[in-house]
């Protein structure tokens, strides 16, 4: 029926529409109803289109960290949560999500012993090159994660190796140790502190640990106290906030301005002291 009605919308010009409807064997109220219809979902095209420029300006602002409706409402607009979602669907429009994709958590492998834990909770040391700790995080991008692998020194509070890829596999961490040693950071029988993640516990880390004569040690799964990643997360924290982006348009961006921040910080940079990581 919609194509009969355009039709005859089309050819209205030419000839009358009680005639077309005659030709067509439509009723011409069915044709009025049409023609309503149509100004009406014509008139909802145009405050989508309106809508979506105002969710790109706000993403835009906010570099994509506001929630979309919410910023709206404080606006003064009153508007449906699942209006905004379809919207940004129908339109492309990429939102940021702390709830979806990857939650920043590996699994441990539970076929692999653990390594004693040879720093129980003293996050010190008195020399550099002697233990050091690791830990990873996950960059959101347009084009998807990006995994950031550090080590480091707890002497000195320095990040002395690091590596990125759009995997958290084994060879992530690896590299970024890789990294260390080659920039001579490592004294042999460094101690090499993790939690019990999969790419920790990984027979390839523990091959490098070896080639590299350090030492492996992990913490006690369950404790924040015992966990490596503490010292990491205030890396990490620091890191997100002193670049001040909350979702890059790409990996390659991300990368530039993580290597950026890494590469400017000198010697204890402050980002963590021993008392907060429990010690």
């Amino acid at each position: 029926m919609s194509k009969i009605c355009r039709f005859i919308h089309a050819e209205k010009a030419n000839y009358a529409v009680t005639l077309l409807c005659k030709v067509m064997r439509t009723a011409r109220s069915t044709y009025y109803a049409w023609v309503a219809g149509r100004q009406v979902r014509e008139a909802r095209r145009r405050a989508d289109e309106a809508l979506a420029h105002e969710i790109t300006v706000i993403q835009l602002a906010s570099r994509r960290n506001y929630g979309v409706t919410a910023e709206l409402r404080r606006q003064g607009r009153l508007i449906n949560r699942k209006r905004v979602e379809r919207v940004m669907r129908e339109h492309g429009i990429a939102g940021h999500s702390r709830r979806t994709g990857c939650r920043g958590l590996t699994k441990a492998d539970t076929r692999a012993a653990p390594s004693p834990d040879l720093i129980g909770r003293d996050f010190t040391a008195t020399r550099p090159g002697t233990e050091i700790v690791g830990g990873i995080t996950y960059i959101p991008t347009a084009e998807g994660w990006l995994c950031l692998a550090a080590w480091l020194d707890l002497a000195t509070r320095e990040v002395i190796g690091y590596s990125m890829a759009d995997h958290h596999r084994a060879e992530l961490v690896v590299d970024a140790l890789d990294m260390a040693a080659a920039l001579g950071r490592l004294e042999p029988g460094c101690v090499i502190h993790s939690d019990r993640g999969s790419e920790y516990t990984s027979g390839q880390l523990r091959m490098k640990c070896g080639e590299l004569e350090c030492r492996k040690s992990m913490g006690r799964t369950g404790s924040c106290f015992d966990d490596a990643a503490a010292a990491a997360e205030s890396f990490w924290a620091v890191l997100k906030e002193e670049i001040g982006t909350r979702f890059w348009p790409d990996r390659a961006t991300a990368r530039t301005d993580i290597f950026d921040f890494v590469e400017t910080l000198g010697p204890d940079p402050g980002f963590w002291t021993p008392e907060t990581l429990g010690s």
